[in-house]
């Protein structure tokens, strides 16, 4: 791939002046050779094998993003769903797991590593529910390790036996981190529809359809796209979704040259690259922002989805031009705590949870770094959650939770959580109980696709 010199000149400026930076490099790795009866020898295997394959990755990123130019806000692996690879499931056996790839990580200069998780959709087996009891004691004992549960899809329905006991996971693993704000939430999300080569964490992991090992790249950058929609000025939806497209387009070729240049040098398969507008705390870099330069007077205003459909729908459109394969979740994330302006725009009751649901319908994933109050029952929990799930489940697209109940915090109180997750106004969720509906558990039937045998 060449680049013309009015493409250097910009992409210079992009990172210089509008924020903009991939957000991650990650390599997924297969590890359902590592299985074996005793899970020291688990962690053992597991270690030597990400070792072995992911080690450079770090170093190579770095002097590839020196050489042009470029920052690279993290380096993550992506491991096969944990659950897969112990064939003794018990949460202690899965905590020792859990803490040699944590080390691992650790030793190796990463920032995080996905795939302590579950796929629930249909059902689940032992290994399932051990791995999901093992969750607070993994989050709170470890620093880089994230977890997922997939506990929906279109084909299967919605597990609601699976999301009462991911609930209960959530509200003890608050407990467990209560002196930092209740963070082990944050390395915990609950999909439905959760992909295979997602770059992004908390939901990262490494499908059991893909590669031995693959390198995934994650293209962010909200505020070169607001800068471009402010430089377009006066102009009406459909060119404003061509601007929109156009820098995506931008961005998606810098992702794709740095993805094959990490993959080339570790002579590994390159796999996606996932374009997601992510915001971070910056000044600057906010996905709120976007949505207020494209006319409204705050995020939460009426028109907001509207705006976040089409900023999402010309995101996907021009990326899928910028790079040889796009995927991932591709669009745009709406994070509270890690967005300065939809922080603003909470504090000020401009935006509710009532609205953000509304914006998943259109986003790339769901309710994402979502703070409520810590005395939040598990069930309003459970129905908080199954309300996103099922977005997903009956739109065909992937949706996902990422809630804190913020331990003895409540509406209007503030957590903060440091570097790229920010900190979260606890938001305010609706005391109205849906206990005798949550509490039937079995499984919510997947949507009718066709009338047709």
């Amino acid at each position: 791939m060449s680049y013309t010199k009015k493409e250097i000149l910009e992409t210079i400026r992009m990172t210089e002046l509008e924020h903009f930076d991939v957000r991650t490099v990650t390599m997924g790795i297969n590890l359902l050779d590592c299985g074996h009866e005793d899970p020291v020898e688990v962690g053992r295997r597991v270690s030597e094998k990400l070792t072995r394959l992911a080690s450079k990755l770090p170093s190579t990123v770095e002097e590839i993003a020196e050489r042009i130019g470029i920052r690279v806000a993290n380096k993550r692996l992506a491991i096969t769903p944990v659950a897969l690879i112990s064939t003794r499931p018990t949460p202690d056996a899965y905590v020792t797991i859990a803490r040699a790839v944590d080390r691992a990580a650790e030793e190796m200069g990463f920032d995080f590593v996905g795939g302590y998780s579950a796929l629930v959709h249909a059902g689940m087996t032992k290994a399932d529910e051990a791995l999901i009891s093992s969750i607070p004691e993994t989050l709170s004992s470890t620093e880089r390790l994230c977890s997922s549960v997939n506990a929906g899809s279109s084909r299967t329905g919605l597990n609601m036996d699976a999301i009462l006991k991911v609930v209960h996971a959530i509200k003890e693993t608050a407990y467990r981190t209560r002196d930092r704000g209740s963070i082990g939430c944050a390395k915990f999300v609950v999909f439905a529809n959760a992909v295979e080569d997602n770059p992004f964490m908390a939901g990262a992991f490494h499908g059991t359809g893909l590669e031995e090992c693959v390198v995934h790249v994650g293209v962010s950058g909200p505020g070169v796209v607001c800068q471009a929609i402010k430089r377009a000025g006066t102009c009406d939806l459909r060119e404003l979704s061509s601007v929109v497209k156009s820098t995506s387009f931008k961005l998606m070729r810098v992702g794709e040259l740095v993805g094959r240049d990490v993959a080339e040098k570790l002579d590994v398969p390159f796999g996606v690259v996932d374009l997601s507008l992510a915001p971070t705390p910056e000044l600057g870099d906010s996905v709120g922002e976007v949505l207020e330069a494209m006319g409204l007077q705050r995020t939460g205003a009426c028109g907001t989805t509207a705006a976040l459909a089409l900023l999402t729908d010309a995101m996907k459109k021009g990326g899928v031009m910028g790079a040889s394969q796009v995927g991932g979740l591709s669009g745009a994330f709406i994070p509270v705590s890690e967005d300065a302006n939809m922080i603003t725009a909470v504090r000020e009751g401009a935006l509710s949870l009532e609205k953000m649901e509304a914006m998943t319908s259109v986003c790339s994933v769901g309710l994402d770094m979502v703070a409520v109050p810590g005395d939040t029952p598990e069930s309003t929990l459970a129905g908080f959650i199954a309300d996103e799930l099922a977005i997903g489940v009956i739109n065909h697209k992937t949706t996902a939770v990422r809630v804190i109940p913020a331990y003895g915090a409540g509406v209007g109180d503030t957590v903060s959580f440091g570097g790229l997750l920010g900190e979260a106004p606890v938001m305010e969720l609706k005391n109205l109980s849906c206990e005798k509906f949550v509490g039937r558990g079995g499984r919510i039937p997947p949507p009718i696709t066709s009338l047709k045998n």
